[in-house]
């Protein structure tokens, strides 16, 4: 519907951004197991691997099993833009503060901001650019200053509205990172089976891959909670 046009309406920028948090947030919960893998100039650098637990668009545990320096090392995502993070030589969880968020996840290419925990049209203003091939173009503008960045430009597949590219700009309005998606359907789902991210500057990436993912597993509330996240 908005092949042609150039000037669509600032609710329909808003009305697919909805449609991609529907399809990115579509599960009730989920599972997977997950393997991170750093590149530097082309080259393997790191290999790391987790669990992830997520249920609903707003509660997420990132707990990392390999390799043994940093198996237990976790992340608790919680309503309201809460994150904490354990540590195997603390004595208890740390809060992330909003500030930390663009700061690298975990020594990959990815902050703590790009990782998907909260519906994008709670964080980012649309606007529709236009119709590119396959998919629609949408400018993404952070609602809070203390983001990183001072646009996207996500690039939405037409027929499912599944993110297949994601362009990051500093707040100079250079192209800083893109990430590239590759999506799969899981049963009744689509998942984000890999994603790549390339930091442009430092000519490094980092690519995330998804395995064993099962949907809609019964996980409960309490498994997200501070004292259940610590023991």
């Amino acid at each position: 519907m908005f092949a042609g046009s150039s000037n669509v309406s600032g609710q329909d920028g808003a009305d697919l951004l909805k449609k991609m948090d529907n399809v990115i947030f579509a599960p009730r919960d989920k599972v997977a197991r997950v393997k991170i893998v750093t590149y530097n100039n082309g080259k393997e650098d790191k290999v790391r691997e987790a669990e992830m637990k997520q249920k609903g668009a707003d509660k997420k545990i990132y707990r990392y099993t390999a390799p043994e320096s940093q198996a237990g090392i976790a992340t608790l995502s919680l309503p309201g833009d809460i994150m904490w993070m354990k540590m195997p030589s603390l004595d208890k969880p740390k809060k992330i503060s909003l500030l930390a968020k663009s700061q690298a996840f975990s020594g990959t290419d990815f902050a703590w901001e790009d990782i998907p925990v909260t519906p994008y049209a709670e964080r980012y203003t649309p606007k529709f650019l236009k119709a590119e091939g396959n998919t629609y173009l949408l400018e993404l503008v952070p609602k809070s200053d203390k983001s990183s960045y001072s646009k996207l430009i996500a690039a939405v597949d037409k027929t499912n509205y599944y993110p297949v590219r994601m362009e990051y700009y500093d707040k100079g309005g250079a192209k800083a990172k893109e990430a590239v998606y590759v999506y799969k359907k899981t049963g009744n789902y689509w998942n984000a089976d890999e994603v790549t991210m390339t930091d442009l500057k430092k000519k490094s990436s980092t690519r995330i891959s998804m395995t064993e993912v099962k949907c809609d597993t019964g996980l409960t509330d309490d498994l997200f909670t501070e004292d259940k996240f610590w023991k």
